[in-house]
């Protein structure tokens, strides 16, 4: 598949500059496609009957064998989730933590992770997101390392694996900007959360939750899914593996459209993602400050000289879409294998 008949599936792609995958993804025809289909079966067929639940839970397993592979996990670790969110919930409330416990995160964090450590008993350290900076925070009392794989604000990259061996400490990947965008592996982390509608390109509110020793996470918040037999007063058997941590049924219009937005890949995706990064980054870098990390990903920071949410609705009004950082004064461009070097020059091109 070429990169012209790739980008073809898009039909945004032939109005708007899309660099705002970091948010959501475009989505395909054939995405779409799949989801009108299904919506189209329960519409005609209902949501009813041996056939209808069957055949959903054969897509849920499908869609779990799916991500396991995209992540190098099995799919007994693979939990599905609705966002990156619902999977640093899972794990915080799971490890059972006491204000005796410390968790480490950095000052650069998504709210999406930060919510979960916020209401949690352990007393959270934060520090810069910087790898030596994370290893000399730990001591006895650290349970838990909890950052990004890739920072939402500027693209840096860290080194998770590393970090896990080195502090010998359990590691929770927040994978929201990673996971599709840049080669990711599940082996050597505790916990890989996943977005499905960011560079995935999946549905709304579609995710999983990569757990590598389910039986020693605890379920708190047990949904149907999580038991293979209870009793009159709640007590229940857990499900085997990670699937005793899934919080919420999905349609199977969003289990068929994920599947299908997975298969679209191509082999290449990685390489051109990170070429057109590159490039992007050289092209701003004569027009702006550009924030360049030590290990740089998909997505793309500067900082304007002028207002970031007034820039944010300029390139919009001529087709641009990209998103500002709050608080950050950056603007953030996030480069998917489906841009094109036709939509970066539109970037650069409408800078005023």
């Amino acid at each position: 598949m070429t990169f012209e008949e790739a980008r073809a599936r898009f039909p945004v792609l032939e109005r708007l500059a899309y660099l705002n995958a970091g948010t959501f993804g475009p989505l395909a025809r054939e995405t779409m496609a799949a989801v009108s289909a299904e919506q189209n079966r329960d519409l005609e067929e209902g949501r009813t009957g041996d056939q209808y639940f069957l055949r959903t839970l054969d897509l849920r397993a499908e869609l779990r064998a799916a991500v396991a592979s995209l992540v190098g996990a099995d799919p007994a670790q693979v939990a599905l989730t609705s966002s990156t969110t619902d999977g640093c919930n899972i794990v915080v409330a799971g490890l059972g933590l006491s204000p005796e416990d410390e968790v480490i995160t950095t000052s650069a964090e998504h709210f999406g992770l930060l919510g979960s450590l916020g209401v949690c008993a352990a007393r959270v350290v934060v520090v810069d997101p910087e790898p030596e900076r994370i290893l000399a925070a730990v001591t006895p009392r650290t349970r838990l390392i909890a950052v990004s794989q890739v920072l939402w604000t500027t693209g840096q990259v860290l080194p998770v694996r590393a970090l896990r061996e080195e502090s010998r400490v359990p590691v929770l990947v927040d994978g929201a900007q990673s996971v599709g965008a840049i080669p990711v592996t599940a082996a050597g982390v505790d916990f890989l959360t996943v977005s499905g509608q960011k560079w995935l390109c999946g549905p709304d509110t579609t995710g999983a939750l990569v757990v590598a020793d389910p039986e020693r996470l605890r379920v708190t918040a047990p949904s149907y899914f999580a038991q293979q037999g209870y009793e009159p007063d709640g007590t229940f058997v857990p499900r085997e593996g990670a699937l005793r941590f899934e919080p919420n049924w999905w349609p199977a219009s969003s289990l068929s459209g994920l599947l299908a937005a997975l298969r679209l890949r191509p082999g290449w995706a990685f390489e051109r993602a990170a070429a057109t990064a590159d490039r992007c980054r050289a092209l701003l870098s004569a027009r702006v400050e550009v924030v360049v990390p030590e290990a740089a990903s998909t997505l793309v920071s500067f900082r304007p000289e002028g207002d970031p949410a007034a820039l944010v609705t300029h390139l919009a009004e001529r087709g641009v879409h990209v998103r500002e950082i709050p608080g950050s004064r950056l603007v953030r461009v996030s480069c998917g294998w489906w841009t094109s070097d036709g939509d970066l020059d539109r970037l650069v091109g409408a800078l005023p």
